[in-house]
Order: C-alpha cells, then sequence, then structure tokens
C-alpha cells in the first residue's frame, strides 16, 4: 500500500510557507546547514500547518527556533511523547507552539508542526544541522539538500502509520528556495560543481582557500540540490581537537574535549595490483513501477531501468573467470535468475544477459526484504566471498528494518549500494553500505551509473581487510571513550571517520596519537597519525554534535536489535544523551511553546499540509495507488530508446574468457565492413581482440574507468594464447596501443 496521498493536492489551496531560505557553510568535509522556513497565515481563521521534509539521513538535527513578530522562542529536546502532550496542551489552550520530530520508520524524513498561526501572522522557523560530507569516486566531496521527497513505498502488512505526505507537481510549488554556500578549508578550493545551475564561484582570499558560491535564481522543485566540492590535494589524514562546553559537567559528552579523525589509508601497491578473481557476485535490481521513469527530467535522457540494463551488461563483461554469479530483481514479488549462484562461464552469462535484456519496471511496488532474507537464507560458497551490489530508486518505508538484516548479515558478506535518481533515501542507501561493509553511490542528473559502478566493482575485487584494530597513546592522565562503532571495513581512497571522547587534564603543547593497524591478503599493516590535544578555535561544538549523532545512532540501533529483551535501558540512554547534547534522535523532538503571547487565539483551528514537490514522470498521467500489486508504485511509461550507444554495442560482444570473435557484428560495432576488418587474416580472435582494444584506446578513451576492468580481462586471454613479452609489455601498462600494433 501507499502510504502518501500522491499528487493529489492541485486544487490551489493557500499554503502558508512562502519562501526557504539555507545557508550553508563547509568546513573542510563537515557542513553546517541552516534553514529559514518562512510561513504566513493569510486566511482569516487561525491555521495549523504541517511540513513534512527529507534532511540527510545522517545529519545530526542540533538547533530549531521559532520567530513570531519580534518574539524568538528556542526549542528543547525533550522525550517525544513528552513533547507531543506538550504540543498538543499548547493548542488547546491558544497557545503557540512548534514541534519537529524524526519518522519512525525513517531518519531522512522530518515532520514539522506550526500551530495555531493567528490570521494575518507571519513565523519564521530556524532549522539547523551539522553533516559529514560523502567522498566521491573522484575525490570530490558531496553535499546534497533533498528537495524532493518521492513516496515511500510500504509493504503490505507493516506496522504503524507513515508519515502523511501531501506532494504536488514541482512546478506547482508555492514557496520559493534560495541557498548560498560559504566553503573554507586548509587547501585551496579548485572548483565547486552542483547538478543545478550556480552563480559563479567567489574566491574570498588570493589562497583561494575561502570560497562563496549561490543557487542561480529561479530554481524549479525538480531536483536536489547537489554540491560536489573538490579541493587541491584532498585526502590528507587530519584530526581536530574540539573543547567542550563550558557549561556542561566535564566528564560527559558535551562537558570533555572530542577528537575527529578522518583516516584516509594507503595500502601497499604491490597488494592492490592482484585483483582477486574470486568471489560470489549478487546483484539485486529494483524493477518497481517507479524505475521506469528517467534519470532526470530531461526528455533526452534514459529511463532508469535502461540505465540499470546497461550497466549489468558492462559488470557481467567485467567478471573475472573463476567466480560465482546471480541476479535478483524485485518490485511486489522478486525473481531470480538462477535457483542458486552460478560459475560464470560463456553459457552462464549469455543466459542471464539474454533475461537481463527484456527486464522492465514492471513489478509494482518496492519491497526489499524479502529477496535479501532469501539471498542470506543460501548457504556461502566456500573461498568465494560474497560481494552484493544493489540497486534501487530507494523510495521505502520499511528502511531500519531493511538496514537491520544486512547488519545481522555483515560477517558473511559486503553490500555495494547505488541510489538511483533524485529523491533516492539517503538514508537506505548509506544505510546498506555502512552495515554492510561495503561502498555507496548517488547517480543522480546527468550522471552516468557505470563509472560509479564500476569504481564499486573495482572495490568489491580488493582483497577484503580484517583484523582491524584502532589503538590510542595519549599522555597521562587523559584517557579516550570512543564515540563511533568499531571500524569493520577498509577501501584505498576511502575516508574511516573516528570520533573520541578525551577525559582529563592535558597541556596545550602535548601531543596524541592512533594507530590503526589491519591485515589485508595476509600482511599486516598499519597507519599512524599523530595531533596535537590543543583545542582548534572557532568550531563551535559541530565536532561534539556529530561525535553525539554517531553514538545515538549505533544506541537506536541496539535498541532495535534487543527490542522486547531489554528494560528499556539503551532507550533511556538515547533519551538522556540527545537532551543533553541538543541532537534529535528518534526517541525525541524539539518542542517549543510561545508562553508570551497571553491572549488565547480565538476560533477553530484550520489543519493544511504543506505539499512537497515531486517529479512528474510523465505529463500524460497521473499517479493512481490502489491495492494492485503492479499499481502499488509508478507503472513505468513506455519510453522509445535511442539507438544503442558504441561502446555498449562493442562490450556485448565481448566472451567470458575476454576475448572477441571476428565477424560482421564485431565489424558493426567498429564501423567497418566485414571485409576491412578481416582483411589481414591473423588468428581470427586474437585479431578480434586486438581491433576491440584498438578502437577502445582510440575513441573511448574518456569513458576509459568503465572498461579499463573488462580490457584487462581481454589482455590476460591474451597472454595466456601466447605468451610472448609484447603481450606483457601490453598487460603491464593495459593503455599501449602502438605495442599492439607492433604484434
Amino acid at each position: 500500500k501507499m502510504s502518501c496521498c500522491g499528487l493529489l493536492t492541485v486544487q490551489k489551496q493557500p499554503v502558508p510557507l512562502k519562501s526557504i531560505e539555507v545557508q550553508l557553510e563547509v568546513r573542510d568535509h563537515v557542513a553546517t546547514v541552516v534553514s529559514t522556513l518562512n510561513y504566513e497565515n493569510k486566511e482569516d481563521k487561525p491555521l495549523e500547518a504541517v511540513f513534512v521534509f527529507p534532511l540527510p539521513g545522517d545529519a545530526a538535527v542540533c538547533h530549531f527556533s521559532a520567530t513570531i513578530g519580534q518574539t524568538q522562542i528556542i526549542a528543547e529536546v525533550k522525550e517525544k511523547q513528552q513533547a507531543r502532550e506538550e504540543y498538543d496542551d499548547a493548542l488547546s489552550s491558544g497557545q503557540q507552539a512548534f514541534l519537529l520530530e524524526e519518522s519512525e520508520q525513517s531518519p531522512d524524513i522530518f515532520s514539522l508542526s506550526v500551530g495555531s498561526l493567528p490570521p494575518g501572522e507571519s513565523a519564521s522557523i530556524r532549522l539547523e544541522y551539522v553533516i559529514e560530507l560523502a567522498v566521491q569516486a573522484d575525490d570530490g566531496l558531496r553535499f546534497c539538500l533533498p528537495a524532493v521527497l518521492n513516496p515511500r513505498y510500504e509493504p503490505q502488512g507493516s506496522e504503524g502509520a507513515s508519515v502523511q505526505v501531501t506532494s504536488v507537481p514541482a512546478s506547482l510549488v508555492p514557496y520559493s528556495l534560495s541557498f548560498s554556500a560559504r566553503v573554507s578549508s586548509p587547501r585551496p578550493v579548485s572548483k565547486v560543481e552542483s547538478s543545478c545551475s550556480l552563480d559563479p564561484l567567489q574566491y574570498l582570499n588570493t589562497e583561494q582557500t575561502q570560497a562563496t558560491v549561490k543557487l542561480a535564481a529561479g530554481h524549479k522543485f525538480d531536483r536536489d540540490v547537489e554540491l560536489l566540492i573538490y579541493y587541491k590535494d584532498a585526502h590528507q589524514p587530519t584530526a581536530v581537537v574540539e573543547a567542550g562546553q563550558a557549561s556542561a559537567k566535564p566528564g560527559t559528552l558535551m562537558g570533555d574535549p572530542v577528537v575527529m579523525l578522518s583516516l584516509y589509508p594507503e595500502f601497499p601497491q604491490s597488494v592492490m595490483s592482484s585483483v582477486s578473481s574470486c568471489g560470489e557476485f549478487v546483484f539485486l535490481m529494483d524493477r518497481s513501477g517507479s524505475m521506469g521513469s528517467r534519470m532526470n527530467n530531461s526528455e533526452s535522457h534514459q529511463t532508469r531501468i535502461s540505465s540499470a540494463r546497461d550497466t549489468l551488461l558492462l559488470l557481467l563483461k567485467s567478471l573475472p573467470m573463476g567466480c560465482y554469479f546471480n541476479i535478483y530483481s524485485f518490485g511486489s514479488s522478486y525473481e531470480h535468475i538462477f535457483p542458486k549462484s552460478v560459475e560464470y562461464s560463456q553459457e552462464t552469462m549469455e543466459e542471464a544477459l539474454k533475461k537481463v535484456e527484456v527486464m522492465d519496471a514492471n513489478l509494482g511496488g518496492t519491497e526489499i526484504l524479502e529477496p535479501l532474507k532469501h539471498i542470506y537464507s543460501q548457504p556461502c560458497i566456500p573461498s568465494q566471498p560474497r560481494q552484493l551490489f544493489v540497486f534501487t530508486d530507494g523510495e521505502v518505508c520499511n528502511t531500519k528494518d531493511v538496514i537491520n538484516l544486512v547488519k545481522k548479515n555483515s560477517g558473511s558478506h559486503r553490500c555495494f549500494s547505488f541510489g538511483i535518481g533524485e529523491g533516492s533515501s539517503s538514508a537506505l542507501i548509506n544505510g546498506l553500505a555502512k552495515e554492510g561493509g561495503g561502498h555507496a553511490q548517488f547517480i543522480t542528473g546527468t550522471d552516468r551509473m557505470q563509472p560509479k559502478v564500476m569504481q564499486s566493482l573495482r572495490f568489491a575485487l580488493q582483497p577484503a581487510v580484517v583484523d582491524i584494530s584502532v589503538t590510542w597513546d595519549l599522555p597521562k592522565g587523559v584517557s579516550v571513550t570512543a564515540l563511533s562503532p568499531p571500524i569493520t571495513t577498509l577501501f584505498q581512497g576511502q575516508r574511516s571517520l573516528i570520533y573520541a571522547q578525551l577525559t582529563g587534564q592535558s597541556s596545550d603543547a602535548a601531543e596524541g596519537c592512533v594507530t590503526v593497524k589491519y591485515s589485508l591478503a595476509g600482511h599486516p599493516s598499519q597507519n599512524q597519525l599523530h595531533f596535537s590535544l590543543k583545542p582548534e578555535e572557532d568550531t563551535g561544538l559541530t565536532v561534539h554534535r556529530l561525535g553525539a549523532r554517531t553514538l545515538i545512532r549505533s544506541l537506536e540501533m541496539e535498541e532495535r536489535e534487543h527490542r522486547g529483551q531489554q528494560d528499556g535501558g539503551v532507550k533511556e540512554k538515547v533519551v538522556e544523551l540527545s537532551v543533553q547534547s541538543g541532537v534529535s534522535s528518534s526517541f525525541t523532538a524539539f518542542i517549543a511553546v510561545n508562553k508570551g503571547n497571553n491572549k488565547p487565539i480565538e476560533g477553530p483551528l484550520v489543519h493544511r499540509d504543506v505539499p512537497v514537490p515531486r517529479i512528474i514522470l510523465s505529463l500524460h498521467f497521473l499517479y493512481i495507488f490502489s491495492s494492485d500489486s503492479n499499481a502499488g508504485d509508478t507503472e513505468g511509461t513506455i519510453i522509445k530508446q535511442p539507438s544503442r550507444d558504441p561502446l555498449l554495442q562493442l562490450v556485448s560482444l565481448q566472451k567470458a574468457s575476454g576475448c572477441w570473435v571476428l565477424d560482421p557484428a564485431l565489424a558493426a560495432a567498429l564501423g567497418k565492413t566485414s571485409e576491412e576488418v578481416e582483411k589481414p587474416k591473423p588468428a581470427s580472435e586474437v585479431w578480434a581482440t586486438i581491433l576491440a582494444l584498438i578502437w577502445l584506446h582510440g575513441f573511448k578513451m574518456d569513458a576509459k574507468e568503465e572498461w579499463e576492468l573488462l580490457a584487462m580481462k581481454a589482455v590476460s586471454w591474451f597472454r595466456a594464447q601466447n605468451g610472448n613479452n609484447h603481450n606483457n609489455n601490453y598487460a603491464h601498462k593495459h593503455g599501449n596501443v602502438p605495442l599492439l600494433l607492433s604484434i
């Protein structure tokens, strides 16, 4: 069933939200976001407005206040039920009140209730959160302001009413958005890119370590606002020590200094060059109706499902011989290509590709839990580590149940997740990868899916890092309490963050050291970082809030795992920590009551839902939600596909072993006649493979990350045919076309 009422409020009812202003302050890889929502009641009755909106799932919401006329009321964090009762009591006694709470099903949906706004009155709400920015494949840092809240699909029989969402086409959203960002770092800012139109980057100093950027006027609410920030010489290990709050008690989280460590492990080159040739690769593909929509709002873009089909083609061609694989797809029900994972060969690859070619977005809703249970119920194959790749546009209501299941099975597999299209749930995509020890990618707007997915395949082929331990060396009298869960995964070039509370006294000159030890393909390794214990200036309480958020999320997970088995001690701990740090949790809410206006507000309250923008999948049809399995999510529209990409045409002809066959189909893919291709008459498969590799290097260098793995496989096949030096040279350089031509 669908928990929200889709495109239903097209009648232009008066909506009190008038504008949203967002200010972003980025310091290195941490962002502080301040949103101001301006409401105005233009009706002749008192009004209650409810606005349901998305925030990043790993944000630490740390401030909420309201200004009415000249009066500012700062909200407090309280236990959720208590906050709701205070809100209701205030409304029934004619006072103004504001309530901000996190959805119990997913930490990336919040609802804001604005109560008793008198006729003609304006209110301004200020919301602040802090967040770490994720590192992308190309070393950029990604910030996303979700403007789009896709209806979340709720499985049949799931408990608990979800947050009701009223959504309208983006073009009818009756409020405006302004967005500006200020970026500062010890290293120069080289560029800032976005999925939306930006005004040019303005540098604030000659070193270019500070810059500002603004969203161009006229933003349409048809997409998330995504910023990619690039620094020169990114990825240096850093430590930030932040002083405790003067008013808080020493020995508590807020009273002690907190350190945030950013580590970038560097693995020995000798280990990294040996790509694993084993593994069980399980691909889980979303085929719900919403996957039939386009990758972005442009008519020229292919649909999400067709992009996913192309990606599966590249993945299947890039798998190493000797591994095992299977493909699952899901909607309201699920299907698998083989009853259990099979060994990768020409026959099994061809059979899988035939089925992939006819996959469509026709399986109804988004029920991901059942196929995951089935995958985990299959016994693991000895010496073939399981790697799960999940592709979804992430519109589910039971996010926490799905993540719990992945965590429960994290010992037996790694999970790599891909959020496709605008509005995919960051809580779901990041949670799958974090708890599954893998890596998360978001594919939006004009992004090609293939390079991001191939980067994750490279990570999956990296040997697993095991026996990870973190040890601290601190001055006498200083002790450490970890706030982050233990590190369970490390990937080359990826950041690991550690938060810890430092208790005790030390001099400003004192130093600490942290050592991360691990084993990689049987080689013991370690990375060390020395840091000063002197607190940084001007960080406010950002690091404390991120540390508190990290600990709160771990405790919430623990509480869900042991629900019913405990005396409620973990929940109490979360509430206490949330109240102490002023950071929201699933068990608390922000409540503000205006006790200053002694005059009760007269008249019955009118309830208004503020519509959320929603991407229109096609102008020719409206959503219709019903209990029918294929209507539980958007029906895929039939869209005429453009002719096939020449790169994918060539890739589709490669054999599982890595070679190509000399035939008319290869000639056509290379843009040649059969006569031109067959003229030299050497051994046909060797010649065909040389031609394919020359074409890739000559015409497709801009997409090298997409075909690099399958080219390496071709070279390995090539070397096995005859071990001459030219082939070996080529393999070492995998890229020197002249050597090929001289063979």
